[in-house]
């Protein structure tokens, strides 16, 4: 007797059905290898905001603990060369800001100009932050000191405020006068020399405030930055008057905003600044 074997009834030898299977299998692996890329991304977002947050919160537990974010970045002796810069610089800025000052003051008063006395009462605001900033970086110890930079700031702060109302005041005199300015040769080459100068001091502050972190430094571009926009709208203004003498408003409406700027940015800096003091005056290890 011969056994005959009998086919498996659960084994298919249907070519379709064996087609169709694979395609399943193929099917399912392309999706999951779909998934493992869509994952990977949210993945590496995640782990790129961990960092973030991480760095974040590195750097708030280093100022509250009595040092600046540049502690980190520099080297002991180019955190010295750079402090060393920032004094040649605001003695450099000192130096200018004064002739500047004295020339505004005298054009304000020969061509009733109330851009012009901003700028010279922001020139003298100029001064004052940059004698700031030789304060602040006097001690060479204290260069990475977060409650030294934050003391200037509140000083900075409390100067910017009282010189803002002293503009405001007078430009809201020539307004309400109707003071016109007059226009000359002499008026817009000062305008223009002003302009220039306080830009490019504001640019080298700028650069130097980012790499020391200073906040002082970065105030004190600012103002220079505020008062090469004023040099710049004494040109603008006179020249608009001498074509449209009707437009007599704009020097004045200028001084206004320039006071409105340096007010908000003086009250932003004693918001940001007076809490910040009362956490680290504990950590001054200045001498």
């Amino acid at each position: 007797m011969t056994d005959s074997k009998q086919p498996d009834p659960t084994v298919s030898t249907d070519p379709a059905v064996a087609v169709n299977g694979q395609c399943e299998q193929a099917d399912s692996q392309h999706q999951h290898q779909q998934q493992q890329q869509q994952q990977q991304p949210s993945a590496e977002s995640q782990g790129e905001a961990f960092k973030m947050d991480h760095e974040m919160k590195i750097t708030d537990s280093i100022e509250d603990g009595g040092l600046l974010e540049s502690s980190m970045r520099l080297k002991p002796h180019e955190a010295q060369s750079y402090r060393k810069k920032a004094l040649w610089v605001s003695w450099v800025s000192i130096v200018i800001t004064i002739i500047l000052a004295i020339t505004a003051f005298t054009v304000s008063i020969m061509r009733h100009s109330a851009s012009a006395f901003g700028f010279a009462f922001d020139a003298m605001l100029d001064v004052l932050s940059s004698a700031i900033v030789l304060w602040r970086y006097s001690n060479a110890a204290a260069v990475h000191s977060a409650h030294r930079e934050y003391i200037a700031c509140v000083i900075l702060g409390v100067i910017f405020i009282l010189s803002s109302l002293c503009i405001l005041g007078k430009a809201i005199h020539d307004l309400a006068t109707k003071l016109l300015p007059e226009v000359d040769d002499f008026l817009f080459s000062v305008s223009i020399v002003s302009g220039l100068v306080c830009i490019i001091m504001a640019v080298i502050k700028f650069m130097l405030g980012k790499v020391l972190t200073s906040r002082a430094l970065i105030t004190d571009g600012f103002n220079s930055l505020v008062g090469g926009i004023m040099g710049f709208s004494i040109l603008i203004s006179a020249e608009v008057f001498k074509h449209e003498p009707k437009v007599w408003y704009l020097d004045g409406t200028i001084g206004v905003l320039i006071g409105l700027i340096i007010l908000a940015y003086g009250v932003k800096l004693l918001l940001d600044m007076v809490p910040r003091i009362r956490q680290t005056r504990n950590y001054e290890r200045f001498e």
